[in-house]
């Protein structure tokens, strides 16, 4: 039974302390490794045509939360002697989530810059907080015609993680609307990438040896995070592709990473890219908490080595990582691995712990991968608002703390690929992030034009 399943401990009955239960194995890492400069928070941002109504969409979503009782939490207090840090089940919000900000300059800008730089606190439940914003009206927008909103969730990633909060609202745009956001199906898979995952091939880099980091750019003078983000077309596959789209990203992270190090004179080394795996079902029985597990793709420095992508190297990189990414899926283990779980064995009291654990985090920071790629997928639900309509882009970021200090996060609607690049601004700047997205964006384009057994079939 894993730490999100654990049954509650409820005492019946009227002045009964609320429910309690104990920190999964990923909540409690987070917790010990807490950073004001960096808060840990997961943004959110869905695009509405029009703009749902205060009331309403306030009720939907507090209705919404009732009927997702497990985000309806905060942290229990305790003394530091404590084995466990607790989660403390509430029968109702203790603050107002929903708020609709008063129309400011480049108000899509500030809210971002919330987003990123103040998590929800975790001492009041739920640790999530929603803004309305009103969108920016388009250069072909009439005078007077409502632009739309955009709603933006802020989560602190110690309690929660971007998917389990999307079905939650998923549910609220159901009952504001009135309308079906049952999840899609998922997308149906070629009979090779759908089969046994393979083994690891024999040429992955070695998991001992120190992976590259991301060059420094020109930093900003502040802490924090910074982020840009980008509209850009879903790539392509050839037909019967072993690959999929997530592979194609996956290489598209890698090589704009390659080409970034070497324009800034970094010495070749081994890539990793964390990948995060959810397994937990779409509908209403979703888990909701932190219900990812983390996994490594690894590249030797010799096969991102080219200077000349031609479509074969590109086909055979593809294909490699296709083989890579089922195998690692196709794992059993824990979410953050058996060390983790070790270390968050309830023997010594939490203080102790914390400081084992920051203390491990700093040594073991030069092993830590180089990036993070977080592919959500196409969004399963229509997120219709019913008179505000049904949200027409949808973007997440994770964060972005140093060693790692930059992450890619995808999600697609209506046929579009929604791409948030999020950094640390100790490691980079506004410009250097315009970069990457354009690197980024070529080799996404890269990985189009393959050649699979050995014949061309990429778009003409």
């Amino acid at each position: 039974m894993t730490a999100l399943e654990h049954p509650a401990r409820r005492a019946d009955g009227p002045g009964r302390p609320p429910a309690r239960v104990p920190f999964p194995v990923v909540d409690e890492v987070s917790r010990h490794c807490l950073q004001e400069e960096e808060p840990e928070t997961v943004h959110i941002e869905v695009h509405l045509p029009g703009t749902p109504d205060p009331d309403r969409l306030r009720a939907a979503f507090t209705e919404a939360l009732r009927r997702h009782p497990r985000i309806l939490m905060r942290e229990a207090k305790g003394p530091w002697y404590r084995r466990r840090y607790e989660w403390e089940l509430t029968a109702e919000p203790d603050t107002e989530v929903v708020t609709f900000p008063a129309p400011e300059p480049d108000a899509l800008e500030r809210a971002r810059e919330r987003a990123l730089a103040k998590a929800p606190p975790l001492s009041a439940s739920p640790p999530i907080r929603l803004e309305v914003v009103a969108a920016e009206p388009g250069p072909g927008t009439p005078p007077g015609e409502d632009p739309g909103a955009v709603l933006f969730l802020t989560i602190n990633h110690t309690a929660l993680d971007g998917p389990a909060c999307l079905r939650v609202l998923a549910t609220a745009a159901e009952l504001y609307g009135g309308r079906d956001n049952s999840p899609a199906a998922p997308p149906t898979r070629t009979p090779e990438s759908a089969g046994a995952a393979p083994p690891p091939p024999p040429d992955a880099a070695s998991g001992w040896a120190p992976p590259a980091r991301v060059a420094r750019g020109a930093p900003e003078p502040s802490t924090g995070n910074g982020m840009l983000v980008a509209e850009l077309p879903v790539p392509r596959r050839p037909k019967g592709s072993p690959f999929t789209v997530n592979d194609q990203l996956m290489v598209a992270t890698a090589l704009m990473l390659t080409h970034w190090n070497r324009e800034h004179g970094a010495r070749p080394k081994p890539l990793r890219i964390t990948m995060p795996v959810d397994d937990r079902p779409r509908d209403a029985t979703m888990p909701i908490g932190n219900g990812t597990r983390l996994v490594e793709v690894p590249f030797s420095a010799a096969e991102l080595a080219h200077r000349d992508w031609t479509p074969e190297a590109i086909g055979t990189l593809l294909r490699r990582t296709s083989d890579r990414t089922r195998a690692l899926k196709a794992l059993d283990r824990p979410q953050l691995g058996r060390g983790a779980a070790l270390l968050t064995a309830p023997v010594l009291p939490v203080t102790l712990r914390a400081a084992v654990t920051r203390g491990l985090r700093r040594a073991a920071a030069p092993w830590t991968s180089t990036t993070l790629l977080s592919n959500i997928g196409r969004i399963p639900y229509a997120l219709d608002f019913g008179d505000a309509g049904r949200a027409h882009a949808v973007w997440f970021s994770a964060p972005a703390r140093l060693p790692r200090g930059l992450t890619v996060t995808t999600a697609s609607t209506a046929g579009r690929l929604h791409l948030a690049l999020r950094w640390s601004k100790t490691l980079l700047s506004q410009g250097d992030g315009a970069h990457l997205r354009e690197l980024f964006e070529h080799y996404l384009h890269a990985t189009e034009q393959t050649v699979t057994h050995g014949t061309e079939e990429g778009p003409k």
